[in-house]
């Protein structure tokens, strides 16, 4: 299973202490056996870690698990509840249970004990709401449903990696969609979110190429991928290791974008 185990978890590259800072030791170079990978790899040593990981795993086909309804964790102060919180509620069925840090989760939603929790947090209230966890909310990590992409989410990962939290088995989520004006975290809004994908021709092989698009990793990545696509969103639903490339190519994306 990929659940969480408190208060240290254990990964098959290192053992990280899970809500505790971890010191990182910056980039190394680091040599991987032919046998291990295939080929003589340097890199930075994080990479070769996760790869390794990716291939002890064996899997080579995604878990996907279904949207339904799901508690979204919103700002405790009103008026810094983020437009994302908007609109992961106008683009859900309307049965989400919408709590602010610290508030009681439930045992169970539509019979389900199991279910994606959003964190809608705006970036600088993340690492507080993560070093104040209870021991309830800890032991529902796993379902924890983070944002990347754009001035609203930003960069989160350097944060969650603080807290051991960066794995295949964390959802995380690209933004590939528009968001709507911050209000109330009711979903009282007038517009839902708009794909902003866009189709930027056809590969060697005929298929489409999109540039733009969502993308989802982790354990409720089919949850969040069904969700977006059922309101007309693209989303592509990836491992982990690919995932993580399409977040950097986003930050870059945003970084030039607002240079140019």
């Amino acid at each position: 299973t990929h659940a969480f185990h408190f208060p240290t978890a254990v990964s098959t590259a290192r053992t990280v202490s899970v809500f505790k800072p971890v010191v990182s030791k910056g980039h190394c170079i680091s040599s991987v056996s032919s046998s291990a990978l295939g080929m003589a790899t340097w890199s930075n040593g994080q990479a070769i870690r996760e790869y390794q990981d990716f291939l002890a795993s064996g899997k080579n086909e995604l878990d996907m698990k279904d949207d339904g309804p799901s508690v979204i964790v919103q700002s405790a102060d009103p008026s810094k509840v983020t437009p994302l919180t908007d609109a992961v509620i106008s683009l859900g069925n309307g049965d989400d249970l919408i709590v602010t840090p610290g508030g009681t989760l439930p045992q169970s939603l539509n019979g389900k004990t199991s279910y994606p929790i959003f964190i809608t947090l705006p970036p600088y209230e993340l690492k507080e709401f993560m070093q104040n966890l209870s021991e309830e909310w800890k032991t529902r990590a796993e379902d924890f449903v983070f944002f990347s992409g754009g001035k609203v989410c930003g960069v989160v990962e350097p944060t969650l990696r603080e807290f051991g939290l960066c794995r295949d088995a964390m959802t995380q989520v690209v933004v590939g969609f528009s968001l709507p004006k911050p209000g109330s975290g009711l979903g009282g809004v007038a517009k839902k979110p708009e794909d902003l994908a866009c189709m930027i021709g056809n590969d060697s092989q005929g298929d489409e190429k999109w540039a733009g698009e969502s993308v989802a990793c982790g354990k409720w990545n089919g949850a969040v991928a069904g969700r977006l696509n059922a309101n007309g969103i693209r989303c592509k639903t990836v491992f982990y290791r690919e995932w993580r490339r399409a977040m950097w190519e986003r930050a870059l994306y945003d970084a030039v974008w607002n240079v140019v």
